[in-house]
């Protein structure tokens, strides 16, 4: 998880021929150096992303098609889901082309139209709109500055 130094998470993935002694050893270093480790098996996206990535692809795809702007998005699962941050801010920090690469790992791994990446997404990343990396994504991050503005693409 990251920022690894803020995080308390270390989601543990047991491959397929994963020893039980390898599991217990990472599980135990991890809690010795104050994280709290928790067990998936692995499969495309693992839990974290297999769950974030296709949310933050779905409010994409709800900007995409217009039911609501970047502001309302955001705002709407910060107030109404109590998240630290929105989705779109949230896809922005982690870095477009890393969301872009996530869906493609869960859309190639599993097959199923629902991890298939928006469009938007994929426009935004081959026009370099990378997030808060090169300075515009969802929204625009002025140097030296901790005020978020809406990129004028997204503005209603």
């Amino acid at each position: 998880m990251n920022p690894v130094p803020v995080m308390k998470l270390v989601e543990v993935i047991n491959g397929y021929a994963t020893s039980n002694y390898v599991t217990g050893t990472i599980t135990e270093l991890s809690k010795q150096l104050g994280k709290t480790p928790a067990l998936a098996n692995d499969y495309p996206g693992f839990v974290a992303n297999r769950i974030l990535m296709p949310m933050i692809n779905e409010a994409i795809y709800t900007l995409h098609e217009g039911v609501a702007g970047v502001e309302a998005i955001d705002t709407i699962m910060k107030l109404g889901m109590a998240h630290p941050m929105g989705p779109l801010q949230l896809a922005d920090f982690i870095g477009l082309d890393v969301c872009l690469s996530i869906m493609q790992v869960l859309y190639n791994g599993f097959g199923h139209p629902k991890y298939a990446p928006c469009p938007l997404l994929v426009n935004m990343v081959a026009s370099k709109k990378l997030g808060i990396k090169t300075g515009e994504g969802f929204y625009t991050y002025l140097p030296g500055s901790k005020d978020l503005v809406v990129s004028d693409k997204f503005r209603k």
